[in-house]
């Protein structure tokens, strides 16, 4: 009992440094359409969750946070206005790398991860929000 307690307060600064980079590379989501903003939000609150409570349930709270973190908790829902704006954010993407004229390695990777990663916002269940 006494080990296992220790273990979970040892694994608490790795928590809390996850909870603030994925809500950094978040953050940043809101404003590069490259990065995820979803799920890193979701992903700091899991680790928040675990890392600093305080802080989990400030972003809970968090007005346009809030709600995405518990539809994804109540239902492993994404809103379909959320949905739509990752595809549409991650297609400019692969349509600006073309333009760019980067590799088709570069280009074929990139849209290999755009697949998979619009695959899995797609099959998850669409809430009401």
């Amino acid at each position: 009992m006494l080990a296992e307690g220790y273990g979970h307060r040892m694994a608490r600064p790795f928590w809390y440094l996850l909870g603030v980079v994925a809500l950094a590379i978040g953050i940043l989501g809101i404003f590069l359409p490259i990065l995820p903003t979803t799920p890193l939000i979701i992903l700091a609150a899991f680790a928040f969750g675990k890392g600093s409570p305080r802080i989990a349930a400030a972003l809970e709270a968090h007005q346009v946070f809030g709600p995405i973190i518990a539809e994804w908790r109540r239902l492993g829902a994404i809103a379909p206005k959320f949905k739509a704006a990752a595809i549409v954010m991650m297609a400019a993407v692969l349509v600006f790398s073309i333009v760019m004229g980067f590799s088709k390695l570069v280009i074929g990777v990139q849209a290999l991860c755009i697949a998979g990663a619009a695959a899995f916002i797609l099959t998850r269940p669409s809430s009401g929000s």
